[in-house]
C-alpha cells in the first residue's frame, strides 16, 4: 500500500543519507560518550565496532554535527583504494578541495593543518569506516599521521570503525605508533525492545504519520525487534516493508519478514547493559485487550501480577465484567502460573475456564470482555501443575501478598472520622 495511506508525507526509514530524525537510544549516547572520550584523552586512538547496519555510521554523523563547533572531523572510508584517494577524501572533509601533484603534497597540507588546529587547542579528529578494507599502504601512512605531535600533544585525535573487531589490526608489527596512544575499545550494541517501539514511532511521526501506533501496533513492534535483533538499520528495512507490503491498516504479524540478525562484536558485560531490556531478554510480555484492540503492554518482571477491577491491583480492568481481584499470576523460575481468585465470571485460558493454569507462549487469559496475551519465547512445554516448580510454599506466599493487599483496600474503605466513606466498598 502507498505509504500516504498510513499518513505519511516522507519515507521515514530511509536507508541511505541524512537519516529523516536522529533517535537518541541507550547504546548510541554510549557511543557519544566513548567519541567524547576519545577526543579528550590526551593521547585519543579508539576503535568503534558493529554489525552491518547497526547504525555506525548515523551515529558517526550525528556525533560530528553535534560537534561542528567545537573542533574539525572528517569522516572517511577505509575501502578507498590508493592512498592518493584515501588523503584526497580526508583533505576534503577538512575543507581542501583543489588538487594536488603528489601524495607528499597531500601529506604535507594535512600535517600543517593539523598542527595549526593543535595549536589552537582544538585538535582535529579523523574517523575512518570500514578500517579492515584500508590497504597496507593507508594504513602505513595513518600510523604516520599518528605519530605527528605539537608541543607534546598528539596533533590528530583519530577512531577507527568497523564491522567486525580490528584488534588484530591495531597489534600487527607495522601498527605500532596505533598501538601506543590507543585508549578504548567500544562495540557497539542494539536497541533495546521498549527502544524499538520509540524509534519506530519517533521516525514516523517526523514522516507524518499523526497516529503510529494505529499503524503499527506496539506487538507488532516487538515482532520487528524480534526479527532484526534490535539492529537500527535492519529494523528501518523491515519496518518499511512491512508498511509497504500490508493490504491494509494496522500492519500485522504476518506482514513482518525474516531477516539474518547479526552478532554483536564482541559479547555483552554486566557494564554494558542498559537498564531496560536488553537484547535477548526472556522477561515474559503481556498485551491487555479489549474487543482486539491493545490497551497496554505489561512486562512481566515481578514474582506475582494480581489483575482485577480495582486500582490495588497491579494490571487494572476497568469493567463491570471483572472483579474486584480476579486472577493471580504467579511466576517462580522459568515457568509462570495463573490461577482464577474465585470471579464471578471466571478466568479462562484459550476459551477454557481454569482455576489454575501453567501458561505458554502465545496463550490468552480472557477475564470478561478483556484478553491478556502471554508472550514468553521460552515457556514451550505445558506441563502439569505437579511438574513444574511451583511448592506450596510459593503459592502461599503470594497469596499471603494477596491478602495483605485486600486488607489494605479493606482499610481504605472503612468509615472515616465524619461518618462518610472513602469508597463504596462493593465486592464482586
Amino acid at each position: 500500500m502507498e505509504l500516504s495511506a498510513a499518513g505519511l508525507k516522507e519515507q521515514p526509514f530511509r536507508t541511505h543519507g541524512r537519516p529523516i530524525v536522529f533517535v537518541g537510544y541507550h547504546a548510541q549516547q554510549k557511543a557519544f560518550e566513548f567519541l567524547q572520550e576519545t577526543y579528550d584523552h590526551i593521547s585519543g586512538l579508539g576503535l568503534l565496532q558493529g554489525p552491518s547496519l547497526s547504525g555506525k555510521s548515523t551515529i558517526l554523523h550525528g556525533f560530528r554535527e553535534a560537534r561542528s563547533e567545537d573542533c574539525e572531523i572528517a569522516i572517511v572510508n577505509g575501502s578507498l583504494r590508493s592512498t592518493e584517494g584515501f588523503l584526497e577524501a580526508i583533505l576534503g572533509e577538512f575543507g581542501y578541495e583543489y588538487k594536488f601533484d603528489s601524495i607528499n603534497e597531500q601529506l604535507n597540507m594535512l600535517k600543517v593543518f593539523m598542527q595549526q588546529q593543535a595549536a589552537t587547542g582544538r585538535p582535529p579528529m579523523l574517523i575512518v569506516e570500514n578500517t579492515h578494507e584500508m590497504s597496507p599502504q593507508a594504513l602505513g601512512m595513518l600510523s604516520d599521521l599518528a605519530a605527528v605531535r605539537v608541543r607534546e600533544q598528539f596533533a590528530l585525535k583519530i577512531v577507527l570503525v568497523s564491522d567486525r573487531s580490528i584488534a588484530y589490526i591495531v597489534q600487527s608489527p607495522a601498527m605500532e605508533q596505533i598501538a601506543r596512544r590507543l585508549t578504548g575499545d567500544f562495540h557497539l550494541q542494539p536497541l533495546t525492545l521498549d527502544e524499538t517501539c520509540e524509534y519506530l514511532y519517533t521516525k514516523m511521526r517526523r514522516g507524518g504519520c499523526r497516529e503510529p501506533r494505529r499503524i503499527v501496533p506496539e506487538e507488532v513492534c516487538d515482532d520487528l525487534y524480534r526479527a532484526s535483533g534490535g539492529w537500527p538499520g535492519i529494523v528501518d528495512r523491515l519496518a518499511l516493508l512491512a508498511i509497504a507490503s500490508a493490504d491494509r491498516y494496522p500492519v500485522s504479524h504476518r506482514h513482518i519478514q525474516t531477516a539474518v540478525i547479526p552478532e554483536c562484536t564482541q559479547g555483552l558485560t554486566d557494564a554494558d547493559v542498559p537498564p531496560t531490556t536488553a537484547a535477548g531478554d526472556t522477561t515474559p510480555l503481556l498485551y491487555l485487550t479489549h474487543h482486539g484492540r491493545t490497551l497496554k503492554r505489561i512486562r512481566f518482571t515481578a514474582t506475582k501480577l494480581l489483575v482485577g477491577r480495582s486500582e490495588l491491583n497491579d494490571v487494572a480492568i476497568e469493567s463491570k465484567f471483572v472483579s474486584r481481584h480476579h486472577a493471580l499470576l504467579v511466576r517462580h523460575g522459568d515457568a509462570t502460573l495463573v490461577m482464577d481468585l474465585n470471579s464471578a465470571n471466571g478466568t479462562y485460558v484459550n476459551s477454557r475456564r481454569v482455576s489454575n493454569q501453567v501458561l505458554v507462549n502465545d496463550d490468552i487469559i480472557t477475564l470478561g470482555e478483556h484478553g491478556l496475551k502471554f508472550v514468553d519465547a521460552s515457556a514451550r512445554t505445558r506441563q502439569p501443575l505437579e511438574g513444574m516448580a511451583f511448592d506450596d510454599t510459593v503459592v502461599l506466599q503470594t497469596v499471603g501478598d494477596m491478602r495483605r493487599i485486600l486488607a489494605r483496600e479493606n482499610t481504605a474503605i472503612l468509615p472515616a472520622a465524619n461518618g462518610t466513606s472513602k469508597a463504596t466498598g462493593e465486592s464482586a
